[in-house]
């Protein structure tokens, strides 16, 4: 006997089931019309850290992003909970389009390509004149990477109080490149030279170098009251530790009240390797604006890497530096062999 009001359970309740099946689920998301805008200032593990008018909250990507990645440096909508008070999580729901990306890959024959950050303006290439030595092929590949991404490329020299910087410097004047030359004696004492603040100011800048060569103590002189851990080089490979872990934004303090709004800069992981995989071989010349020129005279379709390559007496003539050629050279090499595979 079926029974009635408030007595029944759910043995008494008649269920029907649809002919036509449940009802799909909509594919309408909602648009967030409300959410804040933020900035992206770190990521670990699924965990972003944003900063959202004035303070930094902790969020997680929305499942309606799906794959698409959200980096250092991203400008990003964001809603939930926005105090930033402990335990809170909100969400980005979205990511606005990025005004620049800066990418590598692990090597040249990597398939897979990593966003380093997004929306900067200039790419402080960071080199230590000794301890460990300096590397000018990692800076061709950076210099390639960042004309590619749109970038402007900024020459940092370090550690100036144990080499000389002259011969280096010398090797890139045809280029024309901005640099600063920092040593840590006056760095410890004075802070960073006028000259590196001055090219910083008002802009996004992307600092990258090998592990050891000094980027965060760098930062942590531009930005003092946020101090990042700092290591050595090892004796017995001349390599630097892996110290800094993860991409991380700050904003530079203005010189007049220490406020933040100067500028930003994003201290990163050290790097082994600057894989160009993701760049077309016709572009990689564009970084070698000192050889480009000549080039006029190259065979039709010339790869710049065989016999009748019009780079070699240009080479000869003395308008550039031969050891220039020999790096381009090298890129090639590499990147063709990936074609090739």
């Amino acid at each position: 006997m079926r029974r009635y009001g408030k007595h029944t359970d759910e043995d008494d309740i008649r269920v029907r089931p649809s002919r036509r099946g449940t009802r799909p689920r909509t594919h309408t998301r909602p648009k967030h019309e409300d959410a804040a805008e933020g900035r992206v200032l770190t990521v670990d593990r699924g965990r972003l850290t944003v900063l959202v008018e004035g303070r930094t909250i902790t969020a997680m990507k929305a499942r309606e992003l799906g794959r698409k990645g959200v980096v250092v440096g991203d400008i990003v909508a964001v809603v939930g909970d926005l105090s930033g008070a402990k335990d809170t999580l909100a969400r980005v729901v979205r990511v606005e389009e990025r005004a620049s990306v800066l990418r590598r890959t692990a090597d040249d024959n990597d398939p897979y390509e990593r966003i380093i950050v997004a929306n900067a303006d200039q790419l402080a290439i960071v080199t230590a004149l000794a301890d460990p030595e300096p590397r000018p092929r990692l800076i061709d590949r950076c210099l390639v990477a960042a004309f590619d991404a749109g970038l402007e490329p900024l020459l940092v020299l370090t550690k100036a109080d144990l080499a000389p910087a002259q011969p280096l410097l010398d090797t890139y004047a045809p280029l024309g490149l901005r640099y600063a030359v920092t040593d840590r004696d006056r760095l410890a004492a004075d802070g960073p030279p006028e000259e590196l603040r001055a090219m910083l100011r008002g802009l996004t800048t992307v600092f990258v170098g090998h592990s050891g060569v000094g980027k965060t103590t760098l930062v942590n002189s531009l930005v003092p009251e946020r101090q990042r851990a700092t290591g050595d080089v090892n004796a017995v490979t001349g390599r630097g530790r892996h110290t800094t872990t993860a991409a991380l934004a700050l904003p530079l303090p203005d010189e007049d009240d220490g406020e933040a709004g100067d500028g930003w800069v994003i201290d990163t992981p050290g790097v082994r390797s600057f894989g160009l995989n993701h760049i077309q071989l016709s572009r990689v010349i564009q970084a070698f604006p000192d050889l480009e020129p000549g080039t006029a005279e190259c065979p039709r379709a010339c790869g710049h890497n065989e016999p009748g390559c019009a780079l070699d007496a240009w080479v000869a003539e003395g308008h550039a530096d031969p050891a220039r050629l020999h790096s381009l050279r090298r890129l090639l090499e590499t990147r063709e062999r990936r074609e090739g595979d």
